[in-house]
């Protein structure tokens, strides 16, 4: 694992309490990539007691975060979409897994897949960060 990454990651997850609240756990990060895991609980689920879409939609953003941000400067989101596949419910475990596509000086487009933890995919995740001049100070 790339230290630097690590650090990056590590200061932007202290002060993420929605990550925290969502049991996120960190399965692998390097720069433009970056691979999480969590477990769907029921207070997760809508009405149909299926996962609401915005925890999946959550994680995917984690991931896009983490990978965006691994390379040293400040990313924000600017323009994301996801499709979701399959339903999820409580119990499920799922993994997102963030690959960079592209990356400029000022714009990174990044694909978010999200799995259960079988390999099934259940969701697809695109996403476009701006990318400030800010470096991280660790």
């Amino acid at each position: 694992m790339d230290e630097k990454t690590r650090k990056i990651v590590d200061k932007m997850m202290e002060r993420d309490l929605f990550s925290q609240w969502m049991g996120i756990e960190r399965l692998e990060e390097r720069e433009g990539y970056c691979k999480l895991k969590m477990t769907i609980r029921p207070e997760m689920c809508n009405g149909f007691e299926i996962a609401h879409g915005g925890i999946s939609f959550a994680l995917a953003d984690s991931a896009l975060a983490f990978a965006s941000n691994s390379h040293g400067r400040h990313a924000v989101s600017i323009e994301t979409s996801i499709s979701h596949i399959r339903s999820l419910r409580s119990g499920d475990t799922i993994v997102a897994t963030a690959e960079e596509k592209s990356l400029t000086n000022s714009i990174g487009i990044y694909e978010v897949s999200i799995d259960k933890k079988n390999g099934e995919l259940v969701a697809l995740f695109k996403g476009t960060v701006f990318r400030k001049e800010t470096i991280w100070a660790l």
